[in-house]
């Protein structure tokens, strides 16, 4: 593990999500210990857990709430004790949120949103930097989303609270580089699993959506977790030592 990671492991917030656990489980492929922040599915956490071990790494699971600035401290205590250093984290948590236009917002949705996505990733990296620092470094990796180049109409309490997400990630890029602290973004697009496969079934993303999206791709096909797997384990491993403040689209070439 030594030559593509530091020791220690990867801090998955949302690792119990449809793409956290493809994410979570990359980096237990690649030979990363992982520890796998959940809310409440302790039971797919667990099954996660146990898929990153098969792999030979090592992994532990963390039940908090991001909105809790104790609970997500106490998390990343508990980690590090687990692990002895937290060497990246990876930002994957957020609700499930429908599509529902700007104007049809309720406080109660936004805030919501704001409060788990921004407000839950400046709690988290404001508990880690500390940790980084008196380690020699580390890396930040945000699960943003593909809308941030083209703005997806109707998915707007995705995208917005990850906007401001986009804008820490710089700012800890910019301020933190000196402590060896480097952070990035991977642009999300549609990706077969998690909110994709909820919303679908609730009937929200019919056949008419999946065709006009589709002409907006690329490639014609959805994405993997793994896919966004692969670009989280580089942005965080030693092949990137000198990216920092950057984004990346695993979008299938999503509004070019």
């Amino acid at each position: 593990m030594g030559e593509r990671f530091p020791d220690g492991a990867c801090m998955v917030f949302g690792g119990s999500g449809g793409i956290g656990q493809g994410v979570a489980l990359e980096f237990g492929k690649a030979g990363s210990d992982v520890a796998v922040c959940y809310r409440s599915k302790q039971d797919v956490a667990e099954r996660t857990a146990a898929a990153i071990r098969a792999t030979g790494a090592r992994a532990s699971t963390h039940q908090l709430d991001v909105r809790d600035r104790a609970a997500v401290e106490a998390a990343v205590a508990a980690a590090a004790a687990e692990h002895g250093r937290i060497h990246s984290m990876v930002w994957g948590a957020g609700p499930l949120v429908g599509q529902t236009p700007l104007a049809e917002w309720s406080d109660e949705a936004f805030r919501n949103a704001m409060e788990i996505e921004a407000f839950g990733f400046f709690t988290a990296t404001r508990a880690l930097i500390p940790h980084m620092r008196a380690h020699g470094g580390g890396s930040f990796v945000h699960l943003g989303s593909a809308g941030h180049d083209w703005f997806p109409k109707l998915d707007g309490l995705s995208v917005v609270p990850k906007a401001a997400n986009e804008a820490l990630i710089k700012g800890i890029a910019k301020e933190e580089g000196e402590h060896n602290i480097r952070a990035n973004s991977v642009l999300v697009g549609v990706i077969d699993a998690g909110m994709f496969h909820e919303l679908s079934e609730q009937g929200v993303f019919g056949e008419e959506w999946i065709a006009e999206t589709h002409k907006l791709l690329c490639l014609r096909r959805w994405g993997q977790p793994e896919d966004i797997g692969a670009a989280a384990v580089f942005f965080a491993s030693n092949q990137a030592n000198y990216v920092t403040g950057q984004t990346i689209s695993v979008s299938g070439g999503f509004g070019v």
